[in-house]
């Protein structure tokens, strides 16, 4: 393997553990700075990557998102996946601050994502792209915050859609059951089982075109213009 290559690879890795692995900190920030104490005496807002680990969105999901393009005669795949989610007791949350504060812990990864895919685009506008006369330090640093821009900005866009299990779908029960349209939160407490079927269908089919690609093109174009 090429020196490149395991640049490309290693900093699509580094990138992606920060962007899920922050993302489900700040679910359990959020929770905690309103009494909820489930994350934090689970040990789930630790740094520590090994305790964030899901086999499926971790490990198996990422793996075949890069290296099966690769299998079928092309170029290695973007980065996907997600993290072990982090323990929360809603209820806690609901009590101290109502479904506003519900819907803060929902929101709360999705704007950890865009923030730091907005603080990456600022640096890579102030960058320019690397060249065969660059080294190896220089090009590692380009393509990650590039791949922090870009997988940030992937798992920001997923995570609002109104997925079962998904921070977009949680948003829309907790702001449904707070203008007491309880039938909205009954249909995705209803429909969670079939969460990662649906995950697994839009990113093996053309649905993640529409749904996925084309609103994280939109908002890559608008933050490099």
């Amino acid at each position: 393997m090429e020196s490149i290559d395991l640049l490309k690879i290693i900093s699509a890795v580094l990138a992606l553990a920060i962007a899920i692995i922050g993302h489900e900190i700040m679910h359990g920030w959020v929770a905690y700075k309103y009494g909820d104490l489930t994350a934090k005496n689970a040990g789930r807002l630790s740094i520590n990557p090994i305790v964030h680990v899901d086999l499926v969105g971790t490990i198996l999901v990422p793996a075949t998102m890069y290296f099966l393009p690769i299998l079928l005669g092309g170029e290695g795949g973007f980065l996907f996946g997600w993290a072990k989610p982090v323990p929360i007791n809603t209820a806690t949350v609901i009590r101290n601050a109502g479904y506003n504060g519900a819907m803060q812990v929902d929101l709360a990864g999705i704007v950890y994502n865009f923030t730091l895919g907005v603080i990456a685009s600022v640096a890579l506008l102030a960058m320019s792209k690397p060249t065969t006369a660059d080294g190896l330090i220089y090009i590692f640093t380009y393509l990650f915050i590039w791949n922090l821009l870009l997988i940030n900005i992937v798992l920001a866009v997923f995570n609002l859609l109104p997925i079962p299990q998904f921070d977009g779908a949680h948003f829309l029960m907790h702001l449904s059951l707070k203008h007491k349209i309880r039938s909205v939160a009954e249909f995705f407490y209803k429909n969670e089982r079939y969460g990662i079927i649906i995950v697994l269908i839009v990113l093996m089919t053309p649905i993640k075109d529409y749904v996925l690609l084309l609103p994280v093109q939109t908002i890559l174009e608008m933050l490099l213009s």
